[in-house]
């Protein structure tokens, strides 16, 4: 049994790492269509646009692993079924189980490098694509709002203009109120960097201070600023909640619980984080009942192009669920587990359905 698993596991394998990598040279290639028409501006060049598609490549990659490992799978065990090896393999005592946990086998293999790729490749490789392209085009997080960036921290409101790639900011006003909503004071810096933790340096200050019916105007060339907002807080600026790792989506929701602001949308991008790897083990499953039955070489191709479309309408199911439960304020949890229950209970009746004809 030992032998049949091991010839398994380097069959799906196989196949699953081939078509992942022919799925990140399509993306790849997209990606840079897309990068072409901003050559050019600032000091963005060609081989700015191939570093910015090299450094999204695990991020695309943590996409496309549930589809590659679904395709992958579909198409060895075609190839096994044609050449009648399934059959032998039946004929020998094995059972759906056993070749269901063969194929899960592998499975765990892909969910714990997807996890590894999504909590640790991924965010700091896309958070550094997109500091080097907005460094190398002249243009930071921010400009293009008519009134720059918002922020609550406890007391006060933070407004900054301008956030830089490296996050240090351009342009701050902190609006400071008291515990009976009374504004207490008004402090307008040039530009602030973050040096130690819970502290930011502000340099050309002018603080207004609130008491009662009087107003004291402060000066000041530095000032240190002591606040909850960190860079963690400010490269979700930079990355979206689902390319985000799990300890920066802690850190912000964090943050916005302790802010009294809407975390659900965060909760729901954690537990996808979460479940998004055992995903593996739902399209192994699927595969089972589709790629597990004989069928004629020419129908292989029907068999990958099915494949192709369960994968993206298990993609499109995930964004929905993530999407709806945000609006509809569900369980974070709930959202982000059904699209793959509803999918493993797909593929256990169809694993039935075939296993009894």
């Amino acid at each position: 049994m030992k032998v049949y698993r091991r010839y398994l596991a380097r069959e799906v394998s196989g196949a699953i790492l081939l078509v992942l990598l022919a799925f990140l040279a399509l993306f790849a290639f997209f990606d840079l269509l897309g990068e072409i028409k901003s050559v050019g501006e600032g000091g963005y060049q060609l081989h700015h646009a191939f570093a910015f598609v090299l450094l999204r490549a695990p991020g695309r990659a943590y996409e496309l692993v549930p589809i590659a490992v679904l395709i992958g799978t579909l198409y060895a065990l075609s190839a096994l079924a044609r050449h009648s090896e399934l059959t032998v393999l039946r004929v020998s005592g094995l059972s759906t189980v056993s070749l269901l946990g063969g194929l899960f086998q592998v499975a765990g293999w892909f969910a714990v490098a997807t996890f590894l790729i999504g909590e640790f490749v991924a965010p700091p490789a896309e958070k550094a694509a997109y500091q080097m392209r907005l460094k190398e085009r002249g243009r930071m997080v921010g400009q293009d709002l008519r009134s720059g960036l918002w922020v609550k921290d406890e007391q006060s409101f933070i407004n900054v203009r301008v956030v830089l790639p490296d996050t240090s900011l351009r342009g701050i006003r902190i609006y400071e109120f008291d515990e009976q909503a009374q504004l207490r004071s008004i402090t307008e810096a040039t530009e602030g960097k973050y040096v130690v933790p819970d502290s930011w340096q502000l340099t050309h200050v002018v603080q207004t201070v609130l008491d009662g019916e009087r107003a004291e105007v402060r000066q000041l060339p530095e000032l240190l600023w002591r606040s909850a907002l960190s860079p963690d807080i400010l490269s979700v600026l930079m990355v979206s909640p689902d390319r985000m790792s799990l300890r920066h989506l802690s850190t912000y929701t964090k943050h916005l619980a302790d802010n009294h602001q809407k975390t659900n949308r965060y909760d729901i991008a954690f537990w996808k984080k979460v479940i998004y790897p055992l995903a593996a083990f739902v399209m192994v499953a699927l595969a089972l009942p589709f790629g597990g039955a004989h069928y004629r070489a020419e129908r292989v191709g029907l068999k990958i192009f099915s494949g192709v479309m369960v994968g993206i309408l298990f993609y499109m199911l995930n964004g929905l669920f993530s999407n709806l439960g945000a609006i509809n304020s569900w369980s974070p949890l709930l959202s982000a587990v059904t699209p793959s229950a509803l999918f493993l209970f797909a593929a256990a009746t169809m694993i039935w359905w075939v296993d009894k004809r």
